[in-house]
């Protein structure tokens, strides 16, 4: 291969991956905003932020663009502003479906999704029809280079309700206002915490 062939390829490769890295970084930014508006700017008391904060310095976005992120949700730059919307539905088979959205025009994001879910056969529920099939709650995953005893014996303590694993991680579930003294208390146990988040668990899975 030519020097000039070499360098066409690697430029290629890393355009290919900056678009990707670009759009996870535009992502992040609007759950930035959404979470520092809806509670916030300060980490220390708003969960949802830190959480978020926690996700883009995983995806190595920069201090500076995590802060500005912070200052548009605050209303303290000028730019589009964003909500969080949640939406109920059906998927094909009558499967329940909790759809966390974020959008700056709510009405017109609405019919996208109501058009998406007709065309692949499913359908908008009512408000309330399916949010009770889920619960909010704290997920953190654990290297399992741990035994489950040690993650419970530490966990218990500390908000830990449930645990399940897959072939590399442990699953820990907790209330999601204790996700981030349980990931304090695993990591203070030398214990390798691959992310913290919140989420909506389905009550029953298939």
């Amino acid at each position: 291969m030519s020097g000039h062939s070499k360098w066409a390829t690697i430029k290629h490769k890393k355009a290919a991956i900056d678009k990707v890295r670009g759009k996870t970084f535009a992502k992040l930014s609007r759950l930035l905003e959404v979470a520092a508006r809806d509670g916030g700017g300060d980490v220390a008391v708003n969960a949802a932020l830190r959480t978020v904060v926690s996700k883009a310095k995983a995806a190595q976005m920069t201090n500076d663009a995590i802060e500005r992120a912070i200052k548009r949700g605050m209303g303290e730059t000028d730019g589009k502003v964003y909500e969080s919307v949640t939406y109920e539905a059906y998927a094909p088979g009558g499967v329940a479906m909790l759809i966390d959205i974020l959008t700056d025009n709510r009405n017109r994001t609405a019919a996208d999704v109501r058009i998406i879910f007709s065309k692949q056969g499913g359908s908008m529920a009512a408000p309330g029809a399916v949010g009770w099939q889920f619960s909010r709650k704290g997920v953190i995953l654990v290297a399992k280079t741990v035994s489950e005893d040690d993650l419970m014996l530490v966990g218990l303590d500390h908000g830990l309700e449930d645990i399940t694993s897959d072939e590399e991680m442990w699953h820990v579930t907790c209330d999601p206002s204790q996700v981030w003294d349980l990931k304090n208390s695993l990591e203070a146990a030398k214990m390798t915490v691959n992310s913290a988040t919140t989420t909506m668990l389905s009550a029953n899975t298939v």
